[in-house]
């Protein structure tokens, strides 16, 4: 019955592809971090109206600025409900040290996001060193695209005088048309399995990819071993030197370009 389902579905899909106005849609659903304020308990981080440094806003305000509309989804993704969404962003699945009951992503769940890719979905993989996502989990959904997030942490920053351990080493001018120079810190490297997958971001020292794209089906992945583009990087703290603001603009261009209208 559901194999049933998601063909007819599919053939929804083929019959009008992306015939909407573009739409992003920021996963709540995986991260559902809260925390406690003078009035109660609140959501926060990676939030598109969170305007402090752990939020989208400033990312949220290029996509609209570049067409789209802003959306979130705080349920469990299926292809239906991802039908009218030409991005949909997963950043830094919880842990239980973040959520006491965190939503891990399943096989059914990464099955739905990848039949949603193959017909033409713009889907963005956002990590974060092992010590603060659910990796486990994640590499599920990461392996249907022929990626893996590693257990490693390539660019270790100490502290605000070693800004240089975390340079990009190279960065691919035809996903950051800029080429600017990007900082991320404390990430994980990403692991390549599949023909079609390439590393577009490579670490400090060079060893590692730590940003890839990933071709599947109609659609594309583009895959950060951080959640490397809130507001604190972009660039709410960094020397002037690091231009993340700039590759946040670039990649916000590139994803548009890969939606099938």
């Amino acid at each position: 019955m559901k194999r049933f389902v998601a063909c007819i579905l599919i053939m929804m899909l083929k019959i009008a592809p992306y015939s909407y106005a573009q739409t992003v849609t920021l996963d709540t659903y995986f991260n559902h971090e809260t925390h406690k304020t003078k009035t109660g308990t609140e959501r926060f981080h990676y939030l598109w109206n969170d305007e402090k440094d752990s939020g989208f806003s400033k990312w949220g305000s290029w996509f609209k600025y570049s067409g789209f509309t802003l959306d979130t989804l705080g349920e469990a993704p299926t292809l239906a409900k991802l039908h009218k969404s030409s991005v949909y962003i997963i950043v830094d699945p919880d842990t239980k040290k973040e959520t006491l009951n965190p939503n891990y992503i399943n096989e059914n769940d990464a099955m739905q996001i990848a039949l949603w890719v193959k017909a033409g979905g713009v889907l963005v993989l956002m990590a974060n060193d092992s010590a603060n996502v659910e990796l486990p989990h994640f590499n599920i959904l990461a392996a249907k695209f022929g990626l893996h997030f590693n257990n490693d942490l390539p660019n270790h920053v100490i502290d605000d005088k070693h800004f240089k351990d975390g340079e990009a080493s190279w960065v691919d001018d035809a996903v950051f048309k800029s080429s600017p120079k990007v900082f991320l810190k404390d990430v994980s490297s990403i692991s390549l399995s599949s023909p079609d997958a390439k590393g577009v971001i490579k670490s400090a020292d060079g060893s590692s990819v730590i940003a890839a794209i990933a071709k599947y089906g109609k659609g594309m992945v583009f895959a950060v071993g951080d959640p490397w583009l809130y507001n604190e990087y972009v660039n709410g703290r960094l020397p002037a030197i690091y231009q993340n603001d700039i590759a946040a603009k670039d990649l916000t261009e590139w994803l548009k370009k890969q939606v099938k209208r």
